[in-house]
């Protein structure tokens, strides 16, 4: 049922993030919704607050599309789930085979990989839109990885761990 949601609430006193994008999931599987201001204002109604920026980079981690509706109109679509799943599993495979180590320094990381492959696992960790990392800037097999603002080196390992658990993290 589309209204029936678990609210769960981190740090930041926020709906979680997994939590929000189910929730936006069943609005678009379930209306056709043709903008980000309607899709704003149905989350809105159940009292999900979020910004236009972070809804816009919700729809683009849901790789979210636009179809026609046949009346010179467009709505909100979501991807075949196999293909979203099939997505993610090649970008985490992309980060494994080319990670090496990961380093700290103040809200920054670096991210050392094989000769070459710092473009690949750089490209796959902006693809997965962690809410932890701000963006990454490659070199060949170096990493800058740029955190979000009141990320913890804590977090981001977590957050790694729990997607690639045989990455060797620092702890």
């Amino acid at each position: 049922m589309l209204y029936i949601y678990t609210l769960c609430v981190n740090k930041y006193n926020m709906l979680d993030r997994n939590t929000r994008l189910t929730i936006i999931k069943n609005f678009i599987t379930e209306k056709k919704i043709a903008s980000q201001e309607q899709l704003l204002l149905l989350l809105k109604e159940r009292n999900v607050h979020v910004t236009q920026a972070t809804l816009s980079r919700d729809l683009k981690s849901l790789k979210v599309g636009k179809v026609s509706d046949g009346n010179r109109g467009y709505y909100y679509t979501l991807p075949d789930q196999k293909m979203n799943k099939e997505t993610t599993e090649h970008f985490l495979e992309d980060i494994t085979r080319g990670y090496i180590s990961l380093a700290f320094a103040g809200n920054l990381a670096v991210m050392h990989t094989l000769p070459g492959h710092a473009n690949t696992v750089a490209f796959a960790l902006d693809r997965l839109d962690l809410d932890e990392i701000t963006g990454t800037i490659a070199g060949d097999d170096t990493i800058l990885i740029i955190l979000s603002d009141g990320v913890e080196r804590k977090d981001i390992v977590n957050c790694l761990e729990q997607m690639i658990p045989d990455l060797e993290l620092p702890k």
